[in-house]
């Protein structure tokens, strides 16, 4: 039943909503909610005044473009405009939503109308407008529900279903519709900024924002910096290590259908590494300009140096200074190039003779081949601590069947540390049956900073020079003003092949240098005992045993 032309206002303003953006960008929906809602307003008479519109679900009462049409309503002079919708779902699909928006509407003048559905104040009326809402929103909750169903279900199978996170877009692969795939080259820079993280390259969170703000094929956002709740999201999402893992849905762990950018191992060192030192502020005086800022110590009082820029007469000078109260060098200054040109001088005293770098690779080649070997054996060990996880788990699930409420939620603690453990024993086993890598490719580097770390603080890359400073130098440097460097403590390699560079020592012949007793017949066959072989590494060549003339 139409309502009475006498009743119909003159004026009319047009409401539209989708509940995404994209349905704006990729459909239709807005368009057509306002063609249906002109053609109803231009055969009653109307002229449409404005048209809003939101894209927010329905659930939602409060809406940018729902304030500025009641500002509208308010502010005309006669307040008889006709809102005009397409639909009553349109308006809300939650029944509080719409009462809230109903009565809005109302008090600020307006007269709600649609092509869809007949407003009125008697009681069928309120009570078709109850069942639409109820019907409405119950058309709201189904389809969620539905969604989320569909959405557990692709990734309990390993698909990540919610926004991709840096590194990764969503494309159409063949078997799988929607799969997570490298975005290149930001891909390679979180790859870069994980495994800097987990090695020490990187020793603070604020370490791994600089390299990321400083990286220009990251993505910074509008604000043109990545946020401390970003890094932290970087280093903890499972998903860089090639999990799914949604607490919330029940879902711990699962083996994802992607590719990884970092492996497992990787990922539970970041975590380490996390749980076992907080958060770290960013530093503002740790800047490229003094990489041995807070590295170098004053030696009167122990304290670090700071550093600063001294302003000249003609231009600014940069200067290490200790800023200790009370210490006999208090603000004192050493010119930056005096005391960065007597380190550098110092990375080559803790230089290894080039002979010294050779045999320690041919140590590490011989310990690698028989690490592998290990490893190799100790398969069966791993298999079998995994089945008795899995047995545990069984019972652990069981228990959360027949439990009461309360004891739930300890339960399912449980299990996902469970399900944890299974992954790292799973991609143990998987690491120990691949082929092993080659030697030189995994130690090509360590080796080549051994034989120069020179070179690497010539890199003049801030990461590198402070990574120099973490792996030459056990602790802090001490500096005398106007004298120069304590001994410095250097870390173990490079101790290891001073030592063997600086003993003057020769190898003992394979036969002793005094003259072997004299045996009686009886025990000559007992003295034909093997020589053991000589590592090739030496220098040596196997020996053939000396034989015993009968």
């Amino acid at each position: 039943m139409d309502i009475d032309t006498e009743t119909i206002p003159k004026k009319a303003v047009i409401y539209g909503r989708v509940s995404d953006h994209s349905q704006i960008t990729e459909g239709d929906g807005l368009a057509s909610q306002e063609t249906r809602c002109r053609e109803f307003a231009k055969n009653r008479g109307m002229s449409v005044a404005r048209v809003f519109v939101d894209d927010i679900s329905g659930k939602h009462a409060d809406r940018p473009g729902m304030r500025d049409l009641l500002i509208f309503l308010h502010e005309v002079p006669d307040r008889t405009h006709a809102v005009v919708i397409d639909d009553l779902s349109r308006l809300a699909r939650d029944i509080e939503a719409y009462r809230a928006l109903r009565r809005a509407i109302l008090e600020a003048g307006g007269v709600l109308m649609s092509p869809s559905v007949r407003f009125g104040e008697d009681s069928d009326s309120t009570l078709i407008e109850n069942l639409l809402a109820s019907v409405a929103q119950h058309q709201r909750q189904k389809n969620g529900e539905q969604t989320k169903n569909r959405m557990w279900g692709r990734a309990k199978n390993g698909y990540w279903v919610f926004q991709p996170v840096p590194g990764y877009h969503f494309e159409k692969v063949s078997g799988h519709n929607k799969l997570l795939v490298r975005t290149e080259p930001v891909a390679s820079v979180v790859t870069e900024a994980l495994e800097g993280f987990a090695s020490g390259r990187f020793e603070t969170q604020s370490e791994v924002k600089d390299f990321l703000d400083h990286n220009p094929l990251f993505p910074k956002g509008k604000p043109g910096f990545i946020h401390f709740s970003r890094v932290r999201d970087l280093l903890t999402h499972p998903l860089y290590a090639g999990y799914v893992d949604i607490p919330n849905w029940g879902i711990h762990m699962q083996q994802g259908r992607h590719e990884a950018l970092i492996d497992y191992a990787t990922f539970q060192r970041i975590q380490d590494r996390l749980e076992g030192r907080a958060k770290a502020p960013k530093r503002a005086d740790i800047r490229e300009d003094f990489p041995l800022r807070g590295f170098v110590s004053c030696d009167a009082c122990g304290e670090p140096y700071t550093a600063a820029w001294s302003k000249g007469a003609v231009r600014h000078h940069p200067y290490y200074l200790c800023d200790t109260k009370g210490c006999p060098d208090y603000r004192k200054s050493i010119r930056r190039d005096v005391i960065e040109g007597q380190f550098v001088e110092i990375l080559a005293t803790i230089k290894p003779a080039p002979g010294m770098v050779v045999l320690a690779k041919a140590m590490f080649r011989d310990m690698w081949d028989q690490l592998h070997g290990v490893q190799t054996a100790s398969v069966g060990v791993l298999k079998a601590e995994l089945r008795k996880l899995e047995t545990a788990s069984e019972r652990l699930m069981d228990r959360i069947l027949e439990a009461e409420a309360p004891l739930v939620a300890s339960y399912e603690k449980r299990l996902a540390a469970m399900e944890k453990d299974k992954v790292a024993i799973r991609e143990k086993i998987a690491g120990t049956t691949k082929p092993a890598a080659k030697f030189d490719k995994v130690y090509r580097t360590a080796f080549d900073f051994l034989e120069n770390p020179q070179k690497l603080w010539a890199s003049s890359q801030f990461e590198h020079r402070r990574a120099v400073l973490r792996m030459a130098f056990d602790t802090h440097l001490r500096y005398v003003r106007n004298q120069g460097y304590r001994t410095p403590e250097t870390t173990l390699p490079f101790k290891v092949l001073a030592g063997l560079n600086g003993q003057k020592k020769k190898m003992v012949r394979s036969r002793r240098l005094e003259l072997p007793p004299v045996l009686p017949d009886s025990d000559l066959n007992a003295a034909r005992l093997p020589i053991p072989p000589r590592p090739h590494y030496l220098g040596y060549e196997p020996r053939p045993a000396a034989r015993v003339r009968d």
